[in-house]
């Protein structure tokens, strides 16, 4: 990780979860995580402003204490590439996370109860 910048920028992302509550779109400062399943739906919805990568991803001994037997889904990383408003991922001047509505209709359909979703862009 190069945190010589704003945000830092990562080159190998390895995601050590601790804990999970279900959530399908994961956020690690400054990554994203997505479900392979919803992966595979933003790509079929033919989605701007992200790509896909490889994720490491690892459980700490305090998941395997809380979640014994607990298989984590598989993930993908979402890299978001978009820059204006036109792109339907794009990350706002403050990092965090714009979607177009379009985006939200597909997020909609997975689990993301604990996603803070402000629906007036502010």
């Amino acid at each position: 990780m190069n945190t010589s910048v704003h945000p830092p920028e990562v080159s190998h992302f390895h995601h050590r979860f601790e804990g999970w509550l279900g959530d399908e779109l994961l956020e690690a400062f400054p990554c994203f995580l997505v479900s392979s399943l919803l992966a595979k739906a933003l790509e079929e919805a033919g989605l701007t402003g992200f790509n896909l990568d490889d994720v490491e991803v690892s459980t700490s001994p305090e998941f395997q204490e809380l979640y014994p037997g607990r298989t984590l889904p598989e993930f993908r990383w979402l890299k978001i590439s978009g820059e204006d408003r036109d792109a339907d991922f794009r990350l706002t001047p403050d990092f965090r996370l714009e979607v177009s509505s379009r985006t939200l209709e597909v997020l909609r359909k997975f689990k993301m109860a604990h996603a803070m979703i402000d629906p007036s862009g502010n």
